[in-house]
């Protein structure tokens, strides 16, 4: 579920200094925004932030960029940033179907979908971020050692991404059905979601996918 519209919230993103207005102009020159080489880590759908703000906290030494579509949901994490001013943490409002126009060939070290709306309709698989459309996005932009970290509650939606991994010549390194009752919890952020549905009882799925390397 979105929040509703925020009055004066695309105002307060165009004048927000965390935002980056023109990402285009910014590819492949992303290491001179954050005026370091540290390795960049995005989020598509942040959300309110909570989950991007927690790891840009945790670890000043990775650049993070949190993507989201919605003005009334980023400025939430602009009210965060205004807050902290993690020198480490950059976002951007857009559709990630345009996230290879943003960042250059092999720019990005790890991507965090989290929560993604899971477009149930069949006619729809395509928008899906998990679909192998975007993981085809996702191998231009990714280093060849980069990942992506997939969490959600719709078992649905993840068993479909765990063929989309396959289908998109992707090694899918692990898999849970039930995270926080797992080997894999250790270290795992949670988003507000995955804490309200956790509270509620509901298990939560994780996939790590990795881009398929080659031999010589």
């Amino acid at each position: 579920m979105r929040l509703r519209n925020v009055k004066g919230s695309r105002e307060k993103i165009s004048a927000s200094a965390f935002v980056i207005h023109e990402p285009e102009q910014q590819k492949g020159n992303w290491s001179e925004v954050f005026g370091n080489d540290n390795p960049i880590h995005i989020e598509i759908g942040m959300g309110k932030g909570q989950f991007i703000t927690t790891l840009a906290q945790q670890n000043p030494e990775i650049n993070y960029i949190g993507i989201e579509k919605f003005s009334s949901v980023i400025i939430r994490a602009i009210e965060k940033q205004d807050e902290l001013q993690l020198p480490n943490l950059k976002l951007i409002r857009m559709d990630a179907e345009a996230i290879e126009e943003v960042f250059e060939k092999g720019e990005v070290a790890r991507i965090y979908l989290n929560f993604s709306d899971p477009w149930p309709k069949d006619r729809h698989a395509k928008r899906r971020l998990t679909s192998r459309q975007f993981f085809a996005r996702y191998n231009t932009i990714l280093k060849e050692d980069g990942q992506v970290i997939f969490k959600t509650d719709n078992r649905e939606l993840f068993d479909f991404s765990l063929e989309e991994v396959v289908e998109a010549g992707w090694n899918l390194e692990n898999h849970t059905f039930d995270l926080h009752n797992s080997e894999y919890v250790e270290g795992n952020v949670m988003t507000e979601y995955e804490a309200k549905f956790s509270a509620e009882g509901k298990p939560i799925n994780r996939l790590v996918a990795s881009r398929e390397v080659k031999g010589e």
